[in-house]
Parts: C-alpha cells; sequence; structure tokens
C-alpha cells in the first residue's frame, strides 16, 4: 500500500465522519493525519511499524491506525463508518462539488443513496428545492455527474502504463512467449486510457491465458476473448485490457497495427502505383518485417514515432522527410514552476534545490504560490523577501547549480496579477496562472488570461485552462487566440507535467510551435517525488511534434539567465510605480 492510498482512507474517514455528522475534532485530527502523510517522501509501508511516531511524526494514535491500515487494508473506525454509510452515498463523496453536508441533506432529506437517484432527483427539479441548494447548485451537480460519467473506465496515463507494464511482466513468465510489448493508447502517450494493450508472441496460447485468469486486479470477459485474444477489465477502475496473442513471425507487424491510430493506418501514402499498397495497413498485411522502421521504410515515408501516429498530418510530413527529431527526457536542464514550504510544497528551498542537483539537473525554477492564494499559503511581501534571501544565500553555496526566483502569480478576476508591480519587478520570472472563480464562459476567460498575457511582467502562462483530467473540466478558450497573444508578446506556455493537468493540451502544440511560441516542461512539483513527472510533459510535447530547439528548460542556466534578464530589462513601468520595494 502505497503513501496515496493512505492519504485517500483517512481523507474518506474525515469526510465519512462529517457526513455522519460526528465530533468535529475527530475530523480535523483525520484530515491532519493525511496532511501529515502528504508531506513524507518515504514510503511509510517500508517504515517499522513501532517507529512510525519517531519517523512520521503522527501521534501514537495515527500511527497506530496507519499501522493498522498498511496490515489489514482498513482500519476499525472506516470499517465501522463504511458499515453504517450505504456504498451508493460513499460513491456520492468522489462527486466534485458537492461536500459531505450537502449529501447528507440529499441522502437524509430525499433519500438519495447513488449517484443514479441523484441525476433523476436533479432532472426532476428536486435538488433545486432543499434548503441550502437552488437551481444553480442543481445545474451543477447535474453536470458534474454527466462529467463523472463520461470518465468511467478511463484511467490517466500513470494508471495505464502501470498496469500493462505488469500484464507484460506476467505474460512474459508463461510458457511459450518469447516477445512482448505494450501497444495502443498507452503506447502512444495518451493522456486519458480507456483500453490497456498488449501483444505477445507465443507458440502456446492457452498457457498465456491461464497465467492472465489467475491474476488479482483483472477480469476475463469470455464473450469477448478467443483462442489469440484475452479480453476484460480491470477490476478497479473498469479499464478494457486487451492481451493479442500472435505467431512469432507477425509479432512485429501486429505491434505495429496495434500501436497506431486507424487514421495513420489508412491514409494514402501519396500518388498510387500499381500493384503497390496505398496505405501503411496494407504494407503490414502484404508481407512480414523485421521492425517498425522497416515498414515505414518499405512505404517510402521517414520513420514515424509512435506518439504521433494520431493521423493529424505528420505522414504529410512523412513523405516529405521533414519530421522534426522530438524532445528527450534528457534534453531537459532545469525545471521551472516548482513549489516548497514558503507555500503549500512538502520540502524545503534547500531539499528541492539540492534533490534536483543531483539529479544531474542545472537549474531550479521556484514559483511558490502569490498572496492571492491564502488556501495555499500564499507568500505575503514579507516572506517574498525572505526567501529570495534565501535564494541568494543558497546560490552562493550550491554554485553552479541555479535557483531563479519566480513566483506562480494568480490572474486576479480582472486579468491583472497578484502583486504591484514594485514586487513583481523583484523576481527572474513569472508564471501567471488562474486558481480561482474557474467558471467562466470562453469570453470571460479568454478575455481574462490576455490581459495577464499581456501584463510586461508575465514570462510564462501556466497550466492554461485549469483543467484537472477525469476530475474536472477546464475553462473553455479561444486556444488560437491565447497563443497568438503569447507569441506577439514573448510569453512561453507550460505544459504543466502534473498527469493531472498535461495543459496545454498536446493538440495544441503544433499551432504554438507554428506560431514561434516556445514552451517549457514543467513539473509543478510540490514534492521532489513531482520532478518524475516532467517524464509525462515530455510525451505530451513528443505528441505534438515538439523539439528541443523549442523546448525553453531544455536551455542551459547561463542561456535562462540572460533570457530572464533581457526580458526585465525590456520592461519599462510607470514612474508611479518606483516607490519603495515591498512599499
Amino acid at each position: 500500500m502505497d503513501n496515496r492510498a493512505l492519504i485517500r482512507a483517512f481523507r474518506l474517514a474525515a469526510q465519512l465522519l462529517e457526513l455522519h455528522e460526528e465530533n468535529p475534532f475527530k475530523i480535523r485530527a483525520y484530515e491532519g493525519t493525511a496532511s501529515a502523510l502528504e508531506q513524507l517522501s518515504v514510503p511509510v509501508a517500508t517504515l517499522e511499524r513501532h517507529g512510525l511516531p519517531d519517523r512520521t511524526g503522527l501521534s501514537k494514535t495515527a500511527a497506530a491506525k496507519v499501522a493498522e491500515m498498511l496490515d489489514t487494508g482498513t482500519f476499525e473506525e472506516l470499517t465501522r463508518l463504511l458499515n453504517s454509510t450505504p456504498p451508493g452515498v460513499v460513491e456520492l463523496l468522489g462527486i466534485k462539488g458537492i461536500g459531505p453536508k450537502k449529501i447528507r441533506s440529499l441522502w437524509k432529506e430525499l433519500g438519495i443513496e447513488s449517484p443514479e437517484q441523484l441525476r433523476e432527483a436533479a432532472e426532476a427539479d428536486q435538488v433545486s428545492k432543499l434548503k441550502g441548494f437552488g437551481k444553480k447548485t442543481q445545474d451543477a451537480i447535474l453536470a458534474a455527474l454527466e462529467f463523472t460519467s463520461q470518465s468511467q473506465g478511463k484511467v490517466l496515463y500513470p494508471q495505464a502504463e502501470e498496469l500493462a507494464t505488469s500484464l507484460v511482466e506476467h505474460v512474459k513468465g508463461a510458457a511459450g512467449v518469447s516477445q512482448t510489448a505494450v501497444t495502443g493508447e498507452v503506447r502512444r502517450r495518451l493522456e486519458i486510457v480507456e483500453t490497456v494493450s498488449v501483444v505477445a508472441a507465443t507458440t502456446d496460447p492457452a498457457a498465456a491465458h491461464a497465467v492472465l485468469n489467475q491474476l488479482e486486479g483483472i477480469t476475463a470477459d469470455p464473450l469477448l476473448s478467443g483462442p489469440f485474444a484475452w479480453r476484460g477489465t480491470a477490476t478497479a477502475s473498469g479499464i478494457k485490457v486487451e492481451v493479442l496473442f500472435v505467431a512469432p513471425a507477425d509479432f512485429t507487424n501486429q505491434v505495429f497495427l496495434q500501436s497506431a491510430a486507424e487514421a495513420h493506418l489508412t491514409e494514402p501514402l501519396g500518388e498510387a502505383r500499381a500493384g503497390q499498397p496505398a496505405t501503411l495497413r496494407q504494407w503490414a498485411k502484404r508481407e512480414r518485417f523485421a521492425s517498425e522502421a522497416d515498414i515505414y521504410q518499405k512505404a517510402g515515408v521517414q520513420y514515424v514515432e509512435p506518439e504521433l501516429r494520431e493521423g493529424l498530418g505528420e505522414l504529410a510530413l512523412a513523405r516529405e522527410n521533414k519530421l522534426p527529431r522530438l524532445l528527450e527526457d534528457q534534453d531537459l536542464r532545469g525545471s521551472l514552476h516548482n513549489h516548497s514550504t514558503y507555500s503549500d510544497g512538502s520540502h524545503s528551498l534547500r531539499e528541492m534545490a539540492t534533490f534536483l542537483r543531483d539529479q544531474g539537473y542545472e537549474y531550479l525554477g521556484i514559483c511558490d504560490h502569490s498572496q492571492a492564494a491564502h488556501y495555499a499559503n500564499g507568500l505575503q511581501p514579507e516572506r517574498v523577501r525572505q526567501q529570495q534571501r534565501e535564494i541568494d544565500e543558497l546560490n552562493q553555496e550550491l554554485g553552479p547549480f541555479r535557483i531563479f526566483k519566480g513566483i506562480e502569480s494568480d490572474i486576479l478576476s480582472d486579468g491583472s496579477l497578484d502583486y504591484p508591480p514594485a514586487i513583481l519587478e523583484t523576481f527572474d520570472f513569472i508564471v501567471a496562472s488562474v486558481h480561482s472563480n474557474l467558471k467562466m464562459d470562453e469570453r470571460k476567460a479568454t478575455t481574462r488570461v490576455l490581459r495577464a498575457i499581456e501584463n510586461p511582467y508575465t514570462t510564462m502562462l501556466g497550466h492554461p485552462t485549469g483543467r484537472l483530467l477525469l476530475r474536472r473540466e477546464g475553462y473553455p478558450l479561444d486556444h488560437k487566440a491565447i497563443i497568438d497573444a503569447c507569441a506577439q508578446h514573448q510569453v512561453i506556455i507550460e505544459i504543466n507535467a502534473n498527469p493531472w493537468r498535461l495543459d496545454l493540451d498536446w493538440r495544441w502544440v503544433h499551432y504554438a510551435l507554428e506560431q514561434g511560441v516556445q514552451l517549457s516542461i514543467n513539473p509543478d512539483a510540490h514534492h521532489t517525488n513531482g520532478y518524475a513527472d516532467m517524464r509525462y510533459g515530455v510525451f505530451m510535447g513528443r505528441k505534438g511534434g515538439l523539439t528541443r530547439e523549442m523546448t525553453f528548460n531544455a536551455k542551459s542556466a547561463a542561456e535562462v539567465a540572460e533570457y530572464f534578464a533581457q526580458r526585465k530589462a525590456a520592461i519599462k513601468p510607470p514612474l508611479e510605480f518606483k516607490d519603495s520595494l515591498f512599499g
């Protein structure tokens, strides 16, 4: 059991206590335990049970519950609460926008015990009549239910990758299996995955079937399966699972066919020649190949990386040998947009810097939250000054590693940046992001973000749509207008690499590149573990055709410092802002 599962369990216990109107002190205690677990960098499951209080900082009571959870998969109070709550009501707690108190009202006053019943009641206009709800809340509930419904049977890329890797490892051990490969949506690095696909070369499909049938966590669907295909679902998420069994000689062809979108396989390769296949699918059906590269070579086009095989114009470029060399993990030389304990991060500024340095990177951009983000312990002016003093000291100590002074400045409702210019000018760079008042139509959202882009202090636009994949839709934006404005004002756009965000969406990367806009792969790390998320941002960049040359944090520390200095030098604030620092 990993730390995330522990955190979810204690948060659920706090929600259930609130749902049942139990002791508020106990609710806070469970929330406090979840928050304390969130701050830990060590996997709690690896610690000696008797040493938990000392190693985690938890009270003996909380540590005992954590130990019980690790050993049994639950703890007594959580079991009691779950036993006294209908499963459908527990499910309602996962719907965005309605908390335990409102769910209690729905349950006790309308007898609602499932999402389906809630939808029926809202559609019959019963919910709006409850005290504290109203028409607006009812509409929001219906929208949240629709979004939740559409998210069923889908998982984020990291979960799908983990499942696919596990399947490959298990299938490898079956008698007769000589080769295995992850294919489909996972190989194409889609941000949301509906089907996890694997291809296995085997002389004994029955043995591989037997291995899969014995695995916990996946359930076979006999109606969809057959001698050469095992199909089913992952029990917890409902995501579809498919393992195809092929003869060893057909392995490469089948891996290729299962690793591209239909549009990529069926797009005409060019002028048809007599007796020659007209599409990649036809080539893969016509003869056996030793490698995927051989398929493209025989078809007379440049090799297309799996991430690009979506049928979105990549073959036109491949025909002219114009596909770029895509960005790779090792091209990144620093990490920008990260948080520390100055705001809502889990590690100190020193810890965030030394960890990144020890991973071989050249620089850290620290971007704690600005003062408007009260919920995230945003920095008041005095704490900005305190952090900047510490950065100066650490840069002296850690050089040549460099910490750049940044801030994630909230884009306020009117599009202005948090902090006056006298404070904004003290930073090396500024990431401008929307965090509040997210319910906007396209016109309002676009106007708000455009104003922030036009602000001369904005260096970079953070997570442009504010989306949380499978949790919350982003606010609608006119992406072309936003990207065009970034090009005009030389504002970098981040690809927020947190798997819940992956925002800028990869589908807009190509347009940004066409307009000459630089992109930055930003992990938005709140923990040293968060730096690892940069690989997901790289995947999304690659899907859009991102190169090292157009990736801002592929620059050296010296190049980044020069870029920031030149941008700052070009800003001419009005005279009325030339007041005393932090005045």
